[in-house]
């Protein structure tokens, strides 16, 4: 269950998470609202939540609260067969600069739905209109607190029941 504290703000919102369970539940309320096209660009520090909220994202879409969800920070990129399409995890930690993004299927990846770690190393080339989740430590050892930005205050509606 998603804590109380969530703060509206213009372009935006904040959330703040209890523990884990709760960056997962997050990660599917997300999942149901996106669409082909979506671009979700995830900040946040090493581990801040980045890689919970992906993998909670991608086992909701698959239907399979089990699945596997390996990091792709050696291949920095995995693709995902789930029934809304094709969801393409990046994690451009170790990437050389946004050029390189071309030959990682980044064209066609935008036409799916993208998961994107350290979306700042993508540089220009990130999709206009993604939701960027900026994810914070919380103030216990397990809590963070995410920000939400980039989407119309109607797609954010309901996020935290």
């Amino acid at each position: 269950m998603l804590a109380q504290g969530r703060r509206v703000h213009i372009g935006g919102m904040q959330i703040r998470l209890d523990d884990q369970l709760a960056t997962e539940t997050l990660a599917a309320l997300i999942a149901d609202r996106c669409a082909p096209g979506d671009c979700f660009a995830l900040s946040g520090g090493l581990g801040a939540g980045k890689s919970t909220f992906s993998r909670g994202f991608l086992r909701h879409l698959a239907q399979d609260p089990q699945m596997e969800v390996p990091s792709p920070s050696f291949a920095l990129v995995q693709p995902y067969e789930t029934p809304k399409g094709t969801i393409y995890h990046y994690d451009l930690w170790r990437l050389d600069g946004p050029d390189a993004l071309y030959e990682l299927a980044w064209d066609e990846a935008c036409e799916g739905i993208m998961l994107v770690e350290w979306p700042e190393r993508a540089g220009d080339l990130l999709p206009e209109g993604a939701l960027h989740l900026t994810f914070t430590p919380g103030d216990t050892e397990d809590s963070r607190v995410v920000e939400l930005t980039g989407w119309p205050e109607e797609r954010l509606t309901g996020l935290n029941p």
